[in-house]
């Protein structure tokens, strides 16, 4: 008399542009990105802070950045979003200042842009959860580790979205329930 467990399908698009859940018949995205707006539902899973991160091998070539606005003499590893590609925000004691980046390697992913940090192709910005671990083994460096750092907004985060609907299935509502728990 039991029911019958119906297994999950998931299928990961993988893309850093804004896809349409609805037109796409996605049931469920995680942005990385500033407060979404417009009509989707929308939960923050965790905030999202950025480092300016560097090899120890870069450094040794071409010298470590002493403040921010000493990274225009250096070829950053840039991001092709169109907010990440030609300046940083810093902020430090509440003094924000806007660095513009430039460098001829720009990347769409964020996991290349890390490895194209790590093998010493210059200063990249990425996520404080990406660079925990190579933080902490010395392969890569936090350039600037007094200052807050982003892109866009210092007020960015993991969002889960969902279109507005008076009816979830069961096993959305599944995934959206772990997502909630085991990501914040």
């Amino acid at each position: 008399m039991g029911g019958s467990i119906h297994p999950i399908k998931l299928e990961l698009i993988l893309n850093d542009q804004t896809i349409d859940l609805v037109a796409g018949q996605i049931d469920i995205a995680i942005r990385l990105a500033p407060a979404p707006k417009g009509d989707l539902i929308s939960t923050r899973l965790m905030s999202t802070q950025y480092r300016v991160v560097a090899s120890p091998d870069y450094l040794d070539q071409h010298g470590r950045p002493r403040k921010p606005e000493a990274l225009t003499d250096h070829a950053c590893l840039r991001m092709t979003l169109p907010d990440y590609r030609t300046e940083w925000r810093f902020r430090k004691n509440q003094t924000e200042t806007i660095v513009g980046v430039t460098g001829p390697i720009l990347i769409s992913n964020a996991l290349a842009l890390r490895t194209a940090a790590r093998n010493g192709l210059g200063p990249a910005l990425l996520a404080n959860w990406m660079t925990e671990t190579d933080l902490a083994q010395g392969t890569l460096v936090d350039l600037f580790p007094d200052h807050d750092v982003t892109a866009t907004t210092f007020d960015t985060g993991a969002w889960l979205l969902y279109p507005s609907r008076n009816y979830l299935p069961t096993k959305v509502r599944a995934v959206i329930d772990f997502l909630r728990t085991q990501l914040r």
